[in-house]
């Protein structure tokens, strides 16, 4: 499994403990605002509000909470926050290449958080562009298995611009390159097809195979990372093999 496959599927299933719930709220409410900002707040002519919104509501963000920050993010409504968009690269042990997306209010404190957060768990910071020429950034819609095969998924985004669909065990991952996103998400509404998320996403194009020392110390530098409240996505070009990862849990 790639890194950035196994690392979502461990963020999905996080999502569902109570203790992390406030938090993965907060920063999907943080993409619709910023979305809405960036686009204006009608979804219809807005993917990527469209997305954010899709995304939040899946996890079960409340539709009032993102109804306000839709309005926060199109200037309708009062108290919107000026966020802005910075990305940390760094390396984690093992030689495991990190890329950081971060969305903040206050630079300073985002930038102590990643800094601590590699620091802390045998990690270190690189210079922007030491790791980030080992990933590649494609639109990514994951789609759960509950429904649907893989050839029923193949069928439905063969024409829409998707590069390929894989087997995540728990679910289907179809990628494309960015601009042909929303054409495959289309795609697979068009068919009944209903999906978990869609995201550009940055996927490795060189995967480092982790023993089981190092997946755990990996892991715990990664789930560092995203537990501050300033950072939306971490993307890791490690491979993990499945017995390991079953020992792992």
């Amino acid at each position: 499994m790639s890194g950035h496959s196994k690392w979502a599927t461990t963020k999905h299933k996080k999502a569902l403990v109570d203790a992390k719930r406030g938090k993965l709220f907060a920063k999907l409410i943080k993409n619709v605002e910023v979305a809405a900002r960036s686009g204006g707040g009608d979804p219809a002519g807005n993917p990527a509000l469209y997305d954010a919104i899709q995304k939040a509501k899946k996890n079960s963000v409340p539709n009032d909470n993102i109804d306000r920050a839709v309005r926060r993010g199109a200037g309708a409504e009062g108290g919107a926050t000026q966020y802005e968009s910075v990305t940390y690269e760094g390396y984690a042990p093992g030689g495991v290449a990190v890329l950081v997306q971060v969305l903040t209010d206050n630079r300073n404190r985002a930038a102590s958080d990643v800094r601590t957060a590699f620091s802390r768990n045998g990690g270190s910071l690189a210079d922007p562009g030491s790791v980030s020429y080992l990933f590649h950034r494609k639109g990514v819609i994951v789609v759960s298995k509950d429904g649907p095969t893989e050839d029923d998924v193949l069928a439905a985004v063969l024409d829409s611009g998707a590069e390929e669909v894989n087997d995540l065990g728990e679910s289907f991952e179809v990628v494309t390159e960015p601009g042909d996103l929303v054409a495959a998400r289309a795609a697979l509404q068009d068919a009944g097809i209903d999906y978990e998320s869609a995201d550009q996403a940055f996927l490795p194009s060189v995967e480092v195979e982790l023993d089981e020392d190092h997946a755990r110390r990996v892991f715990r530098l990664l789930d560092a990372l995203e537990d501050s409240d300033d950072v939306q996505d971490v993307y890791a070009n490690y491979s993990v093999p499945d017995d390991i990862m079953e020992k792992i849990g």
